[in-house]
């Protein structure tokens, strides 16, 4: 709501103090959810399976800065971390 009432016009990143790949996150992800640790796939494997976009989605997901929406709109994450969010809002 910040953004839309008194923003600058522009992108908005609301994501936590720590970038990861998703490689780093989806690992993390499943434990928080119980789950077993997942397994890597070679690229090809991947795109023959889920498809090209997929694929390289997967490899290619970087994280992003909050910076602008702190400085800007004074807003701050509900939690630092992706990890520490993932173990409050999933276990």
């Amino acid at each position: 709501m910040a953004a839309v009432e008194r923003g600058a016009p522009g992108i908005y990143n609301v994501v936590d103090d720590e970038p990861a790949s998703f490689r780093e996150c989806l690992p993390v992800y499943a434990e928080a959810l119980g789950a077993k640790k997942p397994f890597r796939v070679p690229v090809w494997l991947a795109k023959l399976v889920a498809g090209e976009e997929v694929a390289l989605f997967t490899q290619e997901l970087r994280g992003a800065s909050n910076a602008r929406a702190k400085a800007e709109l004074g807003w701050e994450p509900a939690h630092g971390s992706w990890r520490q969010g993932f173990r409050d809002s999933l276990g």
